[in-house]
Parts: C-alpha cells; structure tokens; sequence
C-alpha cells in the first residue's frame, strides 16, 4: 500500500479537485500538504489562456486530456507492462527565469518516486544528466542527459548498440548500471565552443551558456531584444567552424548547440526499453509526458511504434505528435498521483 502521507496528497490534490473542481480553495490544498505560500508548489498552478478559450477547446478534441482520458487509458494496459518516461523541464517542474532554479517540488518528487515503486521510470532532459539527478534526488529512477546522449540505465549491453559507447560499472551505492554515450568522442571539442562562447557572451547581458556535458545551451529569456541578434551572431561563428559535426536546434528561449549524430529523445527511448528488456515487445506499454519541441521526438517514435501514449504538457493549442496532453505541471503531478494509486491496485 502507498504510504499515508501519500495518500494524505492524492486526497488533498487529487481527489478534491476532481470531486469538487476549481472552487476549492488551493490555499487549503497547500495547508493540508505542508506547502508554504509562494513556494514552488504555486509556481505548478495553471497558467497560460483561459482555459475556455475556443482554440484550445477544439485542439482538446484531437489532443483530449490525459487526466479525463485516465480510465479508457488504462483499460488498455491490460496484460502489458507499464513504462513511464518524463521530460524535466516545463514537466516535473515549471519554466523559471533561471534555468538554476528549476527545482521540483517536494509532492512531485513523492509522487515520481511512487510511480517508479510500480512501473520502471526514466527522466530523458536536454539537461546535463548529473544536473537532472541534482534536481530530482531520486535513485529510483533511470536518467538520460543531453537529449538521451548521456544514459544510465539496467545494467545489460544491447548488442545492437556499437559497445564502444557502452560502459558497465557501478553507481556510488554499488548498483550494476551501464553508461551509453553514443556522443562521447565530441566532448574535447565541445569544452572548446563551450570556453570560448562563455567568453564572447560575457559582454551580452542576461545571456547564460549552459554547459550540459553532450550539448551546450545559451539561454536568452533575459537578453534584450536589441541584443538578440549580436548573441545569436556569436552563436553561429562560434558554430560555423565545427558546422559539419554540429548543429543549432531551438527551445523555449533557448538556443542549443549539439552533436550532429542521429540520436535523439526517441532513440534515447527506445534504447532504455531495450535494456529494460522490452525490444520489440508488444507488451510493454510505455508512457512519455513531454512539453518541448524536441519530445515530439518522442511522440513520433511512439506513434511509429503504435503503442503507447504520447502526452504533451502544453496550455496553448499546437502542432503535435502526441495523442494526449495535460495542461502544466500541476496537472502532471495529478496524472503521476493516479498512475500511482492504478500501480498500487495492481500490487
């Protein structure tokens, strides 16, 4: 059974909101979990248009809500083993000014942990992998860094992946585990662009370059509009010496620069499924709750799979690959509650 103060958030979260719907007081909800006004808890309430508007109404019917949608969803897990996968980012934890900041509340780190008590979970992030795990403190959990260029995952080689980029070793408590990084051999040169982007944006206020081990970000959520265009002029300078093993992709506010290999979230999933010992299997059902352009990498692959459910985190109406959606990460922590609670009545 799920321990009691668990159960003590489902009812606080879960099933008054369901039960009673927007007029419960969220400052009662806060009380009864421990929740300080303004914590971080706050920042995971709705946000976004209203939810009324017409657009998104009518983008709910082909993207319907995986929270309404809970129970014909999984009527269709019957015999097939659950996986779950997760962004981090805009997922598990709202999008905040500083990228440093982007800390995950206490309940959706209790309820990510009871999800991971009953169905294998992984966190696939642009974020370097150490940084995710910073984040989220959960040994529970499998992690995949950089776009799923930095993997920890079960401890068995896949013989279909080249075993020069597969390392079994031990984590810090003495777990078997095994390291894939199909990007590894680019690590020298991106120290390189890292150093000297580091530098040249210096002089661009608000600008902030991420190192993420596999790929380097630079965030420009605070630059000025009339010093966009210098950043982004360094960023491709600095790029175009490397411009035929690198590429820039875009994120929200975010400009990242990446190894040009064919590897992504999607393959980053499905290489974990492999070594969870799912390749190929029709009966494992996996679960991926994304909010960013690059999980529509994801979406594809599991839509290219014809099973599973790809569920975009998303408050506005847009092109997707998924199939479901859930509005901010306050609605995701409900989904994970109930996914949980659906977990504890198969124990």
């Amino acid at each position: 059974m799920v321990t009691e103060n668990f159960w003590k958030l489902y009812m606080a979260i879960g099933l008054q909101k369901w039960l009673y719907g927007p007029q419960v007081d969220d400052s009662i909800l806060d009380q009864r979990l421990g929740v300080e006004p303004n914590s971080d808890l706050n920042d995971e309430k709705p946000n976004g248009p209203d939810p009324a508007d017409p657009t998104y109404i009518s983008w709910l019917e082909e993207h319907p809500s995986a929270l309404t949608s809970f129970v014909p969803m999984m009527s269709e897990t019957k015999g097939k083993q659950i996986v779950v996968f997760l962004d981090y980012d805009g997922t598990l934890s709202p999008i905040v000014n500083d990228p440093d900041r982007a800390f995950m509340s206490d309940p959706m780190r209790s309820a990510v942990r009871e999800v991971a008590r009953h169905f294998p979970t992984a966190i696939i992030s642009g974020r370097s992998r150490d940084k995710v795990y910073e984040f989220v403190k959960l040994d529970e959990v499998y992690y995949a860094g950089s776009h799923g260029m930095d993997i920890k995952g079960p401890p068995l080689h896949v013989k279909s992946y080249d075993g020069k980029y597969q390392i079994n070793t031990r984590d810090g408590k003495g777990n078997e585990i095994t390291i894939f990084q199909p990007a590894k051999e680019y690590l020298p040169t991106i120290k390189k662009m890292l150093k000297e982007l580091t530098k040249r944006t210096r002089g661009i206020p608000g600008a902030f370059v991420e190192d993420n081990r596999f790929c380097i970000s630079v965030h420009y959520r605070h630059v000025l509009d009339q010093d966009y265009g210098l950043l982004e002029e360094i960023i491709r300078d600095v790029v175009s010496d490397y411009s035929n093993v690198f590429h820039l992709t875009r994120g929200k506010k975010v400009i990242e620069i990446r190894p040009s290999i064919k590897w992504n979230k999607g393959d980053a999933l499905v290489y974990l499924l492999n070594t969870l010992g799912f390749s190929d299997s029709t009966n494992v059902l996996p679960f991926y709750l994304g909010d960013d352009k690059t999980d529509e990498d994801v979406f594809k692959v599991l839509r290219s799979r014809g099973h599973g459910y790809p569920i975009i985190v998303s408050s506005v109406a847009r092109e997707t690959s998924a199939s479901y959606s859930l509005r901010d990460p306050s609605e995701v922590l409900s989904f994970l509650i109930r996914l949980a609670r659906w977990g504890d009545g198969l124990s």
